[in-house]
């Protein structure tokens, strides 16, 4: 749910304001930087092609056979004007940037009054296959002169092909340009387990519960809808569905197991064997199972983008709808949610304190890596991180 604060922002975005409202402590230069990491999305229409192109040939995404880039480039060719549709569809672009600029104003305002001996704090929104880029953030941050740089990850729960794709990036870009001497760098990883983060989500959950009569709010059943992964990538070890599970649990938990529930796999993509049961099947399953009622939640993501806006808003639902399943609500990102601002706060004041730069789960390399550029990284974060 958009805050009073958050409708403020964004109607004020159009005004030219993004760069101005990075700098949260006028006339003083900032002290620590956070770097968001995401992956971005395109802000227009024309932006499409470029940013299907750096995802399709991006290995630690997707690995071709051979010929990875001009395969990429083609898949990315042919599939841009239907994911140009898709784009107009829901406003002409990602909303990505927007909710990423704002949640790092708010936590950025938190930690200047709750942890006052690391600031000013400034985040640098760091995208991997959109403006503005994770290389732009690094430049930005180097030319401030932080003294302390926070590499924080936007995805809850660790995988190689997000989190691992982006922290690659940050280790290439200084690798090729040096870190600067004052600059001490830590990395938060992941944070499927915070506690504030299954109490956002549970609290989002009961607010759609409540919009049902009592006697189809028991019976309807819970979809935590999360992107899929390559079964290669699970089977190589990749951690993420077990983290993405544990924010599951941790919900139920925190929701007293008050209705059935579901782990459902969204956002297939080509003709390999994919981590299941998806999404689209599930409504389909459970139509034929007589169900009526879905909650669907998109437990893998903080902020709205086109996965949900589109492929649960639209699609998931025009499909629902043919197989008769009667209520669909798909319950929103956490935002600008107070109990999701209050998690990133309080993730990054505990990293702050601790005495651990860098987690020891993200330098052991899964069982069956053999991802050059992941090898790089690890080393050299092992070497380069410090508190």
């Amino acid at each position: 749910m958009l805050s009073k604060q958050g409708y403020t922002f964004l109607r004020n975005e159009g005004r030219g304001l993004f760069k101005d409202i990075r700098s949260y402590s006028k006339g003083s230069a900032p002290k620590t930087g956070i770097v968001m990491l995401n992956m971005g999305g395109p802000r227009h229409t024309d932006q499409v092609h470029d940013y299907l192109q750096r995802i399709m040939t991006d290995k630690d995404v997707i690995q071709f056979p051979f010929a990875q880039d001009y395969i990429g480039k083609w898949i990315a060719q042919r599939r841009t004007p239907e994911v140009q549709k898709k784009y107009e569809e829901i406003g002409g672009g990602s909303p990505i940037l927007k909710w990423t600029t704002l949640q790092g104003k708010l936590l950025c305002e938190n930690l200047d009054k709750e942890h006052p001996e690391t600031a000013p704090h400034k985040a640098y929104p760091a995208f991997r296959y959109a403006s503005p880029f994770t290389e732009d953030g690094l430049g930005e941050l180097i030319k401030d002169g932080v003294q302390r740089a926070i590499i924080f990850s936007q995805y809850p729960q660790y995988s190689c092909a997000t989190s691992g794709s982006s922290l690659n990036v940050v280790s290439r870009y200084f690798q090729k340009v040096g870190i600067p001497k004052n600059l001490k760098l830590s990395i938060i990883d992941r944070w499927s387990v915070h506690p504030l983060l299954a109490q956002c989500f549970a609290d989002l959950i009961r607010k759609e519960l409540n919009q049902l009569s009592e006697d189809v709010r028991k019976e309807a059943v819970i979809l935590f809808s999360a992107h899929s992964l390559p079964l290669k990538a699970v089977n190589r070890g990749d951690p993420y569905p077990s983290e993405v599970g544990c924010t599951v649990q941790l919900v139920m938990r925190d929701l007293k197991y008050c209705n059935p529930y579901q782990l459902v796999w969204q956002s297939k993509v080509g003709p390999l064997p994919w981590l299941g049961p998806f999404t689209d099947e599930s409504v389909k399953s459970y139509a034929k199972q007589g169900k009526k009622a879905l909650i669907v939640v998109p437990i893998a993501f903080v902020n709205e983008h086109i996965e949900t806006l589109h492929e649960l808003d639209i699609e998931l639902v025009e499909e629902a709808n043919k197989v008769g399943i009667e209520i669909i609500r798909r319950v929103p990102t956490p935002n600008d949610h107070p109990l999701f601002i209050q998690a990133l706060v309080d993730i990054v004041k505990q990293h702050l304190k601790s005495s651990q730069p860098v987690n020891p789960k993200l330098l052991n390399r899964c069982p069956h890596c053999e991802n050059l550029s992941c090898i790089s990284s690890k080393r050299w974060f092992a070497e380069n991180c410090s508190l």
